[in-house]
């Protein structure tokens, strides 16, 4: 079940709350309640549908080592699926509008493309969805999370394309794409947040002699902490990223496949602060160092 991952997934309801302006409330635990089920169930079909692969490449995982029957692991994937949508029906019809295309991703993906060209789009397209949970669950309206979806989701079809080769390595080319990808994604998320405190303190070097121009409370912070998180979200990955790219071997893309996984949670959180929702980004990046702290323990791929 990969404990370690969980810690990734609350940001994603988090994040998709924030950008629609609105605080967390009791719809948005149950979104992410339902997005903690739905990814189990996505792992536990995951070691299902790749236990005659595992059983070459990854001999030590549950099922081909015999400690899990792979019926009781399927059975857990419907299970939890099936979990899942009830919270997610429980939260409003607008989140099961999206917890139910969320599902089929999934199970999709898992079951047929995650061996094929589609792969990495298909679950870049199933974390985009689990953002716009959150955003559905808590206003009714994905609209104003969509371009925080689209930068979650280019993030997670690179880490998929590098987790592509993790079993036996492979080209450079995927982690150093990712390596760009990383790049360019915290050019994106932190550009605006700058020129804000830019303008601030435009704004305020203004006052002296003439009008003030418009300007919000905790803007200025805001784009600070946007920046800040921005630049851990980069560290988090670089490193890794680059070792991989100079030596493709299956250790080395673990590592970079893994510390793909964690940067999830500073994106996320950079996320929700450009969007001016300082607490929950905050929050978001408090659950970092529990993450981090299991995978000393569980692997997270």
């Amino acid at each position: 079940m990969r404990l370690p991952a969980l810690f990734s997934v609350p940001g994603d309801a988090l994040a998709g709350t924030a950008a629609t302006g609105a605080s967390p409330n009791t719809r948005t635990l149950l979104a992410i309640a339902s997005s903690l089920c739905l990814y189990e169930a996505g792992m536990a079909l995951n070691d299902w549908a790749d236990r005659d692969i595992d059983a070459v490449e990854r001999p030590h995982r549950p099922l081909p080592s015999g400690r899990i029957r792979p019926a009781t692991a399927l059975t857990a994937a419907g299970a939890l699926t099936g979990a899942g949508l009830a919270l997610a029906a429980w939260a409003g019809r607008p989140a099961l509008a999206v917890a139910a295309p969320l599902a089929a991703t999934v199970w999709a993906y898992d079951l047929g493309l995650k061996h094929t060209s589609a792969g990495p789009v298909a679950m870049g397209t199933a974390r985009g969805l689990d953002l716009l949970l959150g955003a559905a669950a808590t206003t009714g309206s994905t609209r104003p999370a969509l371009p925080s979806a689209a930068l979650l989701g280019t993030h997670t079809l690179a880490v998929t394309t590098v987790s592509r080769q993790e079993a036996q390595g492979g080209s450079p080319l995927p982690p150093l794409a990712a390596l760009a990808t990383t790049g360019l994604l915290t050019r994106l998320v932190t550009h605006r947040s700058a020129a804000s405190a830019r303008g601030h303190r435009q704004a305020t070097a203004h006052t002296r002699t003439g009008p003030r121009a418009p300007w919000h409370p905790g803007q200025e912070p805001a784009a600070l902490l946007t920046t800040a998180l921005g630049a851990a979200y980069a560290a988090t990955t670089a490193r890794p990223y680059f070792h991989a790219t100079l030596n493709p071997s299956p250790p080395l893309t673990q590592r970079a496949v893994g510390a793909g996984i964690r940067a999830m949670i500073p994106l996320q959180a950079t996320l929700a602060a450009r969007s001016r929702d300082t607490a929950t980004a905050l929050l978001i990046a408090a659950l970092a160092p529990l993450g981090a702290r299991f995978a000393r323990k569980v692997s997270v791929t």
